[in-house]
This record gives C-alpha cells, sequence and structure tokens, in this order.
C-alpha cells in the first residue's frame, strides 16, 4: 500500500500535468488566445455556439431519371456493337420505362439477352434491377425493379452524403455534424454559421458540368416554339450576351464532363478583369479538351452548368495543356462557391431544403451560463458533503474531482470533441459519480477499522477490496455508454462521449491518484488513527 516507486509518482504526475495545461485552452476564450500559439481546444455544438441547421432530401424522381437516360444511352450504344449489330428503332421513354423496337425480329432474342447483360443483381435475393421482356412480338421493354431503385437511391444518397462533407469542409467550418436520416435525408449542422443562405446555394447546385457543342442548325423560329432539331436539346441561356436568345440548342452528346476535372480555383479573367472559375483537366480529359477543340476551331461551345448555359464561346483556337475558363456573371462569391462545388465533385441527385433553423449565439451563452452555474453548483455540494464527511480523506476526493474535470477538458480538447448542452450533462453527472469511487473506498476502510485492523491495513484493504467494485460498476456504466455512442446521434453521442471520457479519468484519479495522495500522508505522518 505504502509502496509507490518515484517513476510511478513521476507518471501520475506528468499525466496530471498533462489535463491541467491542455484543459486551459478549452477554459480561455478563442478571442483571448494568442493567435500565434496552436492548441487543441474543445469545439462548441450548435445548441452553444449557434449555426445552421439544415434538412436536405433528395429528390428521387431524379434518380429515377437519370437511370433511364444512362440505360438509353447504353442500350444504344451496346446494340451499335458490331458482333453482331442490332438494327433499333429510337428508344421512347415513358412512364418511367424504356422501350424499342427490333427492325429485324430475327434478331430480337439476341437483343433481349444483350440488354439483360447490362442489368445487375441487387441484394442477397439476386433480383436484378431492371425487368427485360418482349411486347409485341418485336419491341423490347426495359422496367426498373422496385429493387433497384431503392439501390440506386440507397447508393446516391451515400455519394450525396460524401460530397455535402466535402463542400462543408472547403468552407473552412469546424466540427460539422453530417448524418444520413432515413433512405432520402441528410440532417447538415454547422456550428458559428449564422447566415445559412450560402449553404443553401452550395449544397443546392448539383454541379453537373458538361461541355456540348451548339447546335448551328437549330432555327430560331423552332427554338421559340420549344422544338429542336433531331439529336440536340434545348436549354436555357440567361445570360446570352447582347440581349441574344434565351434559349439555345446544343447537341445532346457530351463531349466532356466534370467527372474529369481535378481542380477548380475561383480567378479573375485577364482581359475583362471579372471573375471566372479557373478549372483544369486529368490527364484523360485534358488530352480530349485539346482533340475537341482541335477539331471545333471557329464554332461555338456551350459549357453547361446543371442543364443551364453558363456561356458559349466561338472557339478561336485549340486549347491545349487541359486548363479552360468558366465565365458568367459571377461575383467572387458564386465564383468561389462554384469553385468548390466543382472541386468536391456533382451531386448524384438533387437536394432541396425541407427544413431551415438559424440558431443564435445568445441562446448558446444562456445554456453555457447555466451548465457552468450548475456544474458550479454540483461541485461545491459534493465538495462541501466530503469534506463533512470524510475530513482528510474527503479534501482528497475533491482534488480527485478537479484534477478529473481538467482531465476530462484536456482529453476532449486531443480529440478535438464537440459539446453539446446534453454534454454539459454529463459533465455535471460525471462530478456525482466521480466520488462514488471515493465513497465505496472511504466507506470500506471505515468498516475494516470498526473490525479492529491497523490503520495502514484497513486502508490498504479499502482500496483494494473496493476497486473490484468500482470497476465492475463502471464497465456497466462503460457498455451503455458505448451502446448511445454507436446507435445515438447529435446530442445522445454529445452527451456518451463526455460520459465515457468522464468514466475512465474519473477511475483513474478516484483511484490510483487518492491512494498515492493517501499513501503519501501516511508514510509521512505515521498517524495513530484517522478520522474518517
Amino acid at each position: 500500500m505504502l509502496d509507490f516507486p518515484r517513476w510511478k509518482v513521476m507518471g501520475i504526475l506528468a499525466f496530471v500535468l498533462f489535463g491541467v495545461v491542455f484543459a486551459i485552452p478549452s477554459l480561455v476564450p478563442e478571442s483571448l488566445w494568442p493567435k500565434a500559439i496552436s492548441a487543441p481546444r474543445i469545439n462548441l455544438g450548435l445548441d452553444l455556439s449557434g449555426g445552421s441547421h439544415l434538412l436536405l432530401e433528395a429528390d428521387v424522381e431524379d434518380v429515377s431519371k437519370q437511370r433511364l437516360e444512362q440505360m438509353q444511352e447504353t442500350i444504344r450504344t451496346e446494340m451499335r456493337r458490331n458482333d453482331p449489330r442490332i438494327a433499333i428503332g429510337d428508344i421512347s421513354s415513358r412512364d418511367g420505362q424504356l422501350r424499342f423496337m427490333v427492325r429485324d425480329p430475327a434478331q430480337i432474342d439476341a437483343a433481349v439477352e444483350r440488354v439483360r447483360g447490362l442489368t445487375q443483381g441487387v441484394g442477397v435475393t439476386g433480383q436484378r434491377d431492371w425487368d427485360v421482356s418482349v411486347v409485341d412480338s418485336n419491341s423490347v421493354r426495359v422496367v426498373p425493379t422496385s429493387a433497384g431503385q431503392a439501390d440506386a437511391v440507397d447508393k446516391a444518397m451515400q455519394v450525396a452524403t460524401e460530397v455535402v462533407r466535402k463542400r462543408i469542409d472547403e468552407m473552412g467550418t469546424r466540427e460539422p455534424t453530417i448524418i444520413r436520416q432515413g433512405s432520402t435525408r441528410i440532417l447538415v449542422q454547422v456550428p458559428g454559421l449564422q447566415d445559412p443562405q450560402a449553404l443553401k446555394q452550395l449544397l443546392g447546385k448539383t454541379a453537373k458540368l458538361e461541355f456540348k457543342m451548339v447546335d448551328l442548325t437549330a432555327d430560331a423560329t423552332a427554338l421559340t416554339q420549344g422544338r429542336a432539331p433531331v439529336g440536340s436539346q434545348i436549354l436555357p441561356y440567361p445570360d446570352a450576351p447582347g440581349g441574344g436568345p434565351r434559349a439555345i440548342a446544343v447537341k445532346r452528346q457530351v463531349m466532356i464532363s466534370g467527372d474529369q476535372l481535378i481542380d477548380a480555383q475561383q480567378s479573375f479573367d485577364q482581359r475583362t478583369n471579372e471573375p471566372v472559375v479557373s478549372i483544369r483537366f486529368d490527364g484523360q480529359g485534358g488530352r480530349r479538351f485539346a482533340r475537341i477543340t482541335q477539331e471545333n476551331t471557329g464554332k461555338p461551345f456551350a459549357m453547361i452548368l446543371d442543364g443551364v448555359v453558363l456561356s458559349a464561346p466561338d472557339i478561336n483556337e485549340p486549347i491545349l495543356g487541359g486548363q479552360a475558363q468558366i465565365s458568367g456573371s459571377f461575383t467572387v462569391e458564386t465564383a468561389g462557391q462554384l469553385a468548390i462545388a466543382l472541386r468536391s465533385g456533382k451531386l448524384p441527385v438533387a437536394l432541396k431544403v425541407i427544413e431551415e433553423r438559424t440558431v443564435g449565439p445568445e441562446l448558446g451563452a444562456d445554456s453555457i451560463r447555466a451548465g457552468v452555474l450548475a456544474s458550479a453548483i454540483a461541485a461545491v455540494a459534493v465538495i462541501v458533503f466530503m469534506i463533512m464527511t470524510y475530513g482528510r480523506f474527503g479534501i482528497y476526493a475533491t482534488l480527485a474531482v478537479i484534477i478529473n474535470v481538467f482531465v476530462i477538458l484536456a482529453v476532449m480538447g486531443m480529440l478535438s470533441a464537440t459539446l453539446t448542452l446534453p454534454g454539459i450533462a454529463g459533465f455535471v453527472l460525471t462530478i456525482g459519480t466521480a466520488v462514488d469511487a471515493n465513497v465505496l473506498i472511504n466507506e470500506r476502510i471505515r468498516e475494516e477499522r470498526r473490525r479492529g485492523r491497523s490503520i495502514v491495513q484497513s486502508v490498504e484493504y479499502g482500496y483494494k477490496e473496493a476497486s473490484r467494485t468500482i470497476f465492475e460498476a463502471n464497465v456497466t456504466h462503460a457498455i451503455a455508454g458505448v451502446i448511445m455512442l454507436i446507435l445515438g446521434s447529435g446530442p445522445v453521442k454529445g452527451f456518451a462521449v463526455v460520459l465515457l471520457i468522464g468514466i475512465a479519468t474519473s477511475v483513474f484519479t478516484a483511484v490510483t491518484f487518492t491512494r498515492m495522495l493517501v499513501a503519501h500522508w501516511l508514510r509521512r505522518e505515521r498517524p495513530t488513527e484517522i478520522h474518517i
């Protein structure tokens, strides 16, 4: 019991010093902390620091539309293969399904097998994502299955969640909360961001960038009537120069897409000094871009973002090096947002805001004051009770509680954990449970003393026998905390994080730290009686 080697004492004191030093940055307001000194600190959650809360919902119909378009293009390409080539009519897409006619009835079975080869199994049941069947003896119908649609939505939401996370990280925010809710929703909470408008604009961009050739054969009268030549489509062109038409016809074929971008940055046009977005393609995209501009010199090239033409300049000369500029009616802010959206990748599904809340910092300040007051009252009440009940041993327990608070703050700071209002509740709870171990130890020491054991034996047995109970009790608490951490979200996780850290640190301070203090006192004073 009295045997505390120097290395163990130094280790315990070093751990205590660690807790005090690394807790200080979190206790000092960020505005007062020297900017030259970088130190880990606890981040405040949305309910404490204020910020923006958005609930995004995916447009499931957008996923269905994209799947139909992709399958339509894939079927058209597959039928053109020369092994042998299968002649088909136009592929119609109505009522959420595809249908086409095979010109040679003898090839109908080959066409069905070729299309079935494009389908995939979904889940453990092996159900295909598309159902292929023959109708009217010479027509093929391709219908998306419910399992295939559900799988496509799930994959799109997985990618969308990561894209949203990348975009918010690019804004420089700290500790945002981005989690899926249900099958088609994403919850976004960004602490410290008081104006959600920029966030909404950024997350609302699908950022689907495409480069297509302008169809010069389109008739202006037909365009006003909404009719485009075969193989082309009409797209809005709101920023047409010189009061030109607000819609133009472009070829449906995508010459190059934003998937081949490797960088996008806001910059300024050297000729006009207007904000633009400078983009850079990967090796394959750069070569393709160079070849397309070489083959189409003198022709207009449309830059299209989310189905809207940004600009349609003429290709004056081949563009080599894989770099280009996207111009439009940009401000510095909008050009920066577009650059972020392009860098983080396009959203595989359109997202719309269905719930929006802005939490002011005043509410968080009130919560912090209330939490600090509750913690102070709890700490004072516990300290007074322990000292009045256990005397010197109560003082040691009080020191353990104080050190425990510092160590919790230090660990949370090192982990860059986020403190929420439920986390403060966990903090207050930890203060109470931190002395539970000391109560068990002190009561066991009393019991051993009544049995007639010596002071040293009573203390030794008290710590030894109570430690088993302390560890078992905290294991049950830790199991509950882990379950809340894994299955919970938002506030529940915040509570669980503080609880788990508090469990680990309170066991150390209550058992090891106080035992060292008691051992040092017994060895130094050699008391003939203890008042406990």
